[in-house]
């Protein structure tokens, strides 16, 4: 049928009213009929989340890279200190071999800060940085970061590490960072520690050989060695629970895998301030000792006796090295000749005033324990003991045939003929 004039009129008109009506039917509802949402607005954290993460995926680049100006374009440039501090952190990383630096953003928990510098917006997620030290980590380690970012028109940027929440520090917060590398890892220090870190190094290699040499090489056999650079750094990198000013070294964890009997994130960390003065075979000693802890960690369950973890440690850190018992264990010999001990040490004693005196009876429990049951034996005893909720008398006695009690008395019997031949 062909449209004539008046006939288009009349269909346009019978538009404009039907639209008329749908309007009107949408405006005058019935009572009790609900409005139908507006579009819903997307939230906040849905516009944040991606803006701040790509933030951080630029900066992980960029340092990655070594590409400064990137890096620094990633940090607001109000607050000149932190800005400062920030240039600083970049120089500092360039001679630590990075095989991964990353970011994780968890959009879920945001923190109050605690300063709110002049921006449009202020977010502060929760952010974890993952690094992995090349050479070293086979996983990566993951620490908390406690970033602020702050929003300037549509560029979101890093604006403080202080005030949001505890930022981990590692080395780099501290000073430059010289590298000294071998195959069995690596010895990480700051301006000034050189001569402490060039005697670590040239152990390092014999003393992950002789570590693994007893335990196997189920372990990473690659270890990191921290020169801190003052007690400030030590405490940061050992964590509040070490008295760092009576400790030559520590050997410390990110976190353990009971399962996979694996730990991520370990370190052995040097007080300077007491290495540097030890002799050669006292810092060899030392060394093994703690690479021991490193070896054994992931097979090392909360709880287990530090008698054993300790005198085990110090058993590998003394192997092959011929020193006379009575110089060894001075305090040890001083206190057989006068009072002998009558128990094992306990765990406090590792951390209070005797704790030369317990590290000390420690190994000639554990040098008493490797004459009865040979190395292997020793070795197989500190896996049983050591293991998850065990039962210590019943290992014992399925070792050698007696309980802690008896333990004791073979071991008294031990320091009598040790120290009195």
């Amino acid at each position: 049928m062909a449209f004539t004039a008046s006939r288009v009129r009349a269909v346009l008109v019978a538009a404009i009213v039907a639209t008329f009506l749908a309007g009107l039917a949408q405006v005058v509802q019935p009572v009790g009929a609900s409005t139908p949402p507006p579009p819903a607005a997307p939230a906040a954290a849905d516009v944040r989340e991606p803006a701040v993460t790509a933030l951080l995926a630029r900066r992980a680049a960029a340092l990655r890279d070594r590409d400064e100006a990137a890096f620094l374009a990633t940090v607001d440039p109000a607050d000149p200190v932190f800005l400062g501090e920030q240039r600083d952190l970049f120089h500092n990383l360039a001679g630590v071999p990075l095989a991964e630096w990353g970011y994780e953003v968890d959009a879920t928990s945001p923190t109050t800060p605690t300063a709110r510098p002049a921006a449009d917006e202020l977010w502060a997620p929760a952010v974890r940085l993952r690094y992995r030290l090349s050479g070293v980590d086979a996983e990566a380690s993951t620490r908390p970061m406690g970033y602020l970012f702050a929003r300037h028109g549509d560029r979101w940027l890093l604006a403080s590490d202080t005030a949001a929440g505890e930022t981990w520090r590692g080395p780099w917060d501290f000073g430059p960072c010289h590298v000294l590398t071998s195959p069995a890892g690596l010895v990480l220090s700051h301006p000034g520690g050189e001569a402490l870190a060039a005697r670590v190094l040239a152990e390092l290699d014999s003393a992950v050989a002789v570590v693994t040499e007893v335990w196997g090489t189920a372990w990473p056999r690659q270890v990191a060695v921290l020169v801190p650079g003052g007690p400030e750094e030590m405490s940061a990198l050992v964590g509040p629970s070490f008295a760092v000013g009576s400790i030559a070294g520590v050997a410390v964890a990110e976190q353990i895998d009971p399962v996979a009997h694996t730990a991520r994130g370990q370190r052995v960390v040097l007080n300077p301030a007491s290495a540097t003065a030890l002799s050669p075979l006292s810092l060899r000693v030392l060394l093994r000792h703690e690479i021991t802890h490193v070896a054994v960690r992931g097979n090392t369950a909360d709880g287990a006796p530090m008698w054993l973890l300790e005198g085990f440690a110090d058993y590998v850190g003394f192997r092959g090295s011929d020193v006379p018992a009575a110089r060894a264990a001075p305090a040890l010999a001083a206190r057989v000749r006068t009072d002998p001990p009558t128990e094992l040490p306990s765990d406090a004693d590792f951390r209070g005033p005797a704790m030369d005196l317990a590290y000390q009876e420690a190994w000639s429990v554990n040098r008493y324990l490797a004459g009865l049951l040979g190395e292997q034996g020793l070795i197989a005893l500190y896996r049983a003991l050591a293991a998850e909720e065990s039962d210590v008398d019943g290992v014992l006695r399925a070792a050698i045939g007696t309980d802690r009690a008896g333990l004791t008395e073979g071991w008294r019997e031990f320091l009598r003929t040790e120290f009195f031949r």
